[in-house]
């Protein structure tokens, strides 16, 4: 059980971390341009609300998981 555990903690960090660059992606561009971005504000739509919620829905699990993992492993 603790190896089906750890597994679903790598997959889950991996997962994370490609959601936060999948994101991070269109507005790394931004900062290094010398734009004022923190006069705009957007929205979310479409993939990029899709992929914001996904990356809070993969965190919180994880989150859960590293929480609980001391407790699971008692059992």
């Amino acid at each position: 059980m603790q190896t089906y555990l750890f597994s679903a903690e790598v997959v889950l960090g991996i997962a994370l971390i490609a959601l936060v660059l999948l994101q991070a992606k269109g507005n790394s561009a931004s900062v290094l341009g010398g734009r004022n971005t923190s006069a705009a504000y957007r929205t979310r739509r479409g993939v990029e609300k899709t992929l914001f919620s996904v990356t809070i829905v993969i965190a919180s699990v994880l989150i859960l998981l590293a929480l609980l993992h001391p407790f699971l492993l008692t059992v």
